[in-house]
């Protein structure tokens, strides 16, 4: 897929987007639009990382897979950060697998090169480390979450994430796909769901879910779905609209 002259100057990925300008046409000239298809996995774990993945409407699950087969979803990766980022703490591979949850497109860009413009230190190397706390965030409050929050709680968490990351309130998923995603069984996923279809708040068809009623949705998930967004907005902040716009007027 080729780079058109709107994707460079409007980059859908919010990293991106809210990068410096020469630190982001430093990047440019190893940037690859690319399609991300359904079930993609993007590395596997023990695997080295070859590239790194920016994605645009995409979202990437990263998980873990017990000795046993069964796995657990550990973090969600959209547009608003980067897949693979063992590769800028000093190492290119991982326990985890990450794999496409919903096909869209993504920037991708070597893993070397990525590596070499953090080390150079700047605003490159700031801003993922901003991210890197911001997700460290989110594990901190999914450990406490999967073990204090009930199910119906998590699940709602679960799908505001899912709705926020894909920015749509209709979203393909199963409910067997949800199920290894939280990492419990079908039946569990199945009751929780009805409940929240049956108060209006979800609509669930053929593997289509659909938020109805959000500000109820939000009201159902416990506190852990606020505590992230609020951090990941500390600390990327809402920049990217306002980066945007200057971006525009510096090409005119």
């Amino acid at each position: 897929m080729s780079l058109d002259k709107n994707t460079l100057e409007q980059p859908a990925n919010n990293l991106l987007a809210v990068l410096p300008l020469n630190d982001y046409e430093r990047l440019v000239p190893h940037l690859k639009l690319v399609r991300l298809s359904n079930r993609q996995v993007l590395y596997e774990a023990g695997e080295p990382i070859a590239q790194v993945y920016f994605p645009n409407k995409a979202v990437v699950s990263i998980i873990t897979t017990m000795e046993d087969g069964s796995t657990v979803e550990v973090g969600l990766v959209s547009n608003e950060g980067m897949v693979g980022m063992p590769v800028i703490l000093g190492d290119n591979t991982t326990t985890t697998t990450a794999f496409v949850q919903i096909p869209d497109s993504a920037m991708q860009i070597d893993a070397d090169i990525l590596r070499s413009e953090f080390n150079r230190g700047g605003a490159i190397q700031k801003l993922l480390l901003r991210y890197v706390r911001a997700i460290y965030t989110e594990l901190a409050q999914g450990c406490a979450c999967n073990r204090l929050h009930t199910l119906e709680e998590r699940l709602a968490r679960w799908l505001l994430t899912v709705s926020d990351r894909f920015e749509s309130d209709d979203f393909p998923l199963t409910q067997e796909f949800i199920a290894q995603m939280l990492g419990v069984r079908r039946s569990g996923v199945t009751v929780a769901a009805s409940t929240l279809s049956r108060a209006g708040m979800i609509r669930y068809q053929r593997g289509q879910i659909s938020i109805l009623k959000r500000e109820d949705l939000e009201a159902t998930s416990c506190e852990c779905y606020q505590v992230i967004q609020n951090e990941f907005t500390r600390l990327l902040g809402n920049q990217a609209r306002r980066v945007g716009v200057a971006r525009r007027r510096h090409r005119r």
